[in-house]
């Protein structure tokens, strides 16, 4: 028999195989108008914004109704005319934003602010795990609102980012408010962090090689400093000084050795980051006392307990503190430090995303499509979709996939 002439069944379905066959046309997608609110900030020194007025007009101009509440730009330095020439509706009570489908902001909603939200509603902002507990997770249940933390939001590569972004900003900006704090404006021991010709560099040690370090130690070397990088991770180390092009100084984290560079440091920076809990203490009480007299830490992992056992929270009214004659900046939330530069960075990488739910139907709708976004949800129509956020909570844990799926039954 030959193969090249099938017969029997196999023909038959050779021949079904070369049939014309029906063809689904495209459907086409329905676009949805948000109706979005911005209110404003009420957590303590949160300067922040998720959206700022150019934004604003660009999402208008698509055909979305967004609602700023009276003053929410004012710690970014944007006016409300900003927003109402941009074309947003000012609005002058919390219950009025929170009517709208969307609620987006940069901190979590309080206690008193979950009484505003309305049943079914969407939620964008961080979430801060740590510092909520069960009573919040089950309130924000009970109104089968669909959730998403932004610190939650990652891409398949591993890459967070707002976090990212955030990162950034704070790396550059730690080392700018120790330069202020090694000057006699802030009563420092009036050094110019970096140095001059005649002058040796200023040291400089930075204890974690992520973005954090990473844009610290690009700061540092801008202006001259000697630049000196602590962490456990050889890959991040070695990826810190290929992206730097500088073969800076690097180790891991041996006390010994860590010890010897402080005692030395004009400057230290925490930069360690903790995926989950609180940031390992790297540097001990003795280890600061040892440290020069007039000397700088910035803590910038106090987000997450810090990483020098001496670190207190602090707050942008009243920053420092000093133990053993080391200054102490242990600010939580830097960002809101340079808020309106804070404000554009978040507003680039939530504005592409309001876009495309438009675009798509939805918010629904694009967490079939944008991963990163979907990555970001804990909370889909009241039930907990965060591995983590369940655990903590002691509440049961909801497969997102599924919960999506079954939505389209």
């Amino acid at each position: 028999m030959n193969d090249r002439f099938p017969t029997g069944l196999s023909a038959l379905a050779a021949s079904a195989a070369l049939q014309p066959r029906e063809a689904m046309l495209e459907v086409k997608k329905q676009k949805k108008q948000l109706f979005i609110g911005i209110p404003k900030e009420t957590s303590f020194q949160e300067n922040r914004m998720p959206l700022i007025p150019q934004s604003v007009s660009l999402l208008v101009n698509n055909g979305h109704d967004v609602r700023v509440e009276a003053g929410a730009g004012a710690q970014s330095n944007f006016q409300d005319s900003d927003f109402s020439e941009a074309g947003a509706q000012i609005v002058y009570t919390p219950e009025e934003v929170y009517k709208s489908d969307i609620v987006i902001k940069v901190a979590p909603p309080s206690l008193e602010e979950l009484e505003f939200i309305q049943p079914r509603q969407y939620l964008i902002s961080i979430l801060q795990m740590n510092m909520q507990n069960e009573e919040y997770i089950r309130k924000l249940s009970a109104k089968k609102i669909t959730a998403i933390g932004y610190e939650y939001m990652h891409e398949a590569t591993g890459v967070y980012p707002i976090i990212q972004a955030m990162s950034e900003i704070v790396g550059s900006t730690g080392i700018l408010v120790a330069a202020e704090y090694l000057s006699n404006a802030f009563n420092g021991k009036g050094e110019l962090l970096g140095g001059i010709a005649g002058i040796p560099p200023t040291e400089v040690v930075i204890i974690g090689a992520g973005t954090v370090g990473e844009y610290a130690a690009r700061a540092a070397l801008g202006l001259g400093a000697s630049v000196k990088v602590f962490d456990n991770s050889i890959y991040r180390l070695r990826r810190l000084q290929n992206r730097l092009g500088n073969r800076i100084y690097t180790s891991t984290l041996v006390p010994s050795i860590l010890l010897k560079e402080l005692k030395n440091a004009d400057v230290a920076i925490g930069a360690l980051r903790s995926n989950e809990g609180r940031t390992p203490v790297v540097v001990t009480d003795e280890m600061v006392s040892e440290m020069r007299v007039g000397s700088v830490i910035v803590d910038i992992s106090i987000d997450q307990g810090g990483c020098f056992e001496t670190s207190e929270v602090t707050n942008h009214s009243q920053p420092i503190f000093r133990k053993y004659g080391v200054v102490h900046y242990c600010v939580p939330n830097i960002a809101s430090r340079v808020s309106r530069t804070a404000s554009t960075a978040l507003s680039n990488i939530f504005t592409p995303i309001l876009l495309e739910a438009g675009a798509e139907g939805g918010i629904d709708e694009i967490l079939w499509k944008n991963r990163v976004v979907c990555n970001g949800v804990y909370m889909f129509r009241g039930a907990i979709t965060n591995r983590y956020v369940s655990e903590v909570c002691n509440l049961p844990f909801k497969d997102l996939d599924l919960l999506m799926a079954a939505s389209r039954i």
